[in-house]
């Protein structure tokens, strides 16, 4: 019963001070995520903005013929 007992203290032990680890991990790089995260979409911009220019231009190119 005692070993049952340690067994599950020492489990319970090790869950909190993962969690207590997780979320100081994930509290301090939100600030960079989000960066990076703007950083994609603005790039997901330009390339629509990019491929729809080029669209256009192909049928410019094509009314023209």
């Amino acid at each position: 019963m005692k070993k049952l007992l340690a067994f599950t203290f020492a489990l319970a032990l090790a869950v909190s001070m993962s969690s207590f680890a997780f979320a100081q991990a994930s509290g301090g790089d939100k600030p960079a995520e989000k960066k990076e995260e703007k950083k994609e979409k603005k790039a997901e911009k330009k390339e629509k903005k990019a491929k729809k220019a080029k669209k256009d231009e192909m049928k410019k190119d094509d009314m023209s013929k």
